[in-house]
């Protein structure tokens, strides 16, 4: 990934700079999903501290190298890292807006055997939106407290 970035940088005649490099470091170290405050919050921890523009920018720039994801979720924008990534599918939860990957071989499969027309696919991920399970025991857990408090 630092090979594409450096590569993109010099054909363009770009300025290789410290911050481009350790905020790519920095996606590169976090685990699953995460948010530009997340990511901030993770390149503070290592003193390196990148104004609001540079990440915004340099996220823009990792985005078109396909370096990182942009996912639109229900709970907000969340990115994750985007080299040599599979194709996959999120659960989503809309209470919580907890994102978590969900293995589904057969729908990967048919979906990467579709025959689109005039169209040449990149990758894909798919959303599944739903109640995770900690949604849906507070849910029950509350319903039950209710229950209880009306007799």
């Amino acid at each position: 990934m630092r090979r594409v970035l450096t590569a993109y940088l010099e054909s363009g005649k770009h300025r290789k700079t410290p911050e481009r490099f350790a905020i790519l470091d920095a996606v590169y170290s976090m685990r699953g999903h995460f948010t530009l405050e997340e990511l901030s919050a993770n390149l503070a921890t290592q003193n390196f501290r990148v104004s609001r523009a540079t990440l915004y920018n340099t996220i823009k720039l990792l985005m078109k190298l396909h370096l990182i994801i942009r996912h639109r979720l229900v709970g907000g924008t969340m990115y994750e890292a985007g080299y040599a990534i599979e194709d996959h599918c999120h659960q989503v939860c809309t209470l919580c807006g907890k994102v978590s990957e969900v293995q589904i071989p057969t729908l990967i499969d048919a979906i990467n055997s579709a025959k689109l027309q005039r169209f040449h696919k990149d990758g894909f991920a798919l959303y599944i939106y739903g109640v995770c399970s900690s949604c849906l025991s507070k849910s029950a857990r509350k319903k039950t407290k209710d229950t209880k408090e009306k007799i």
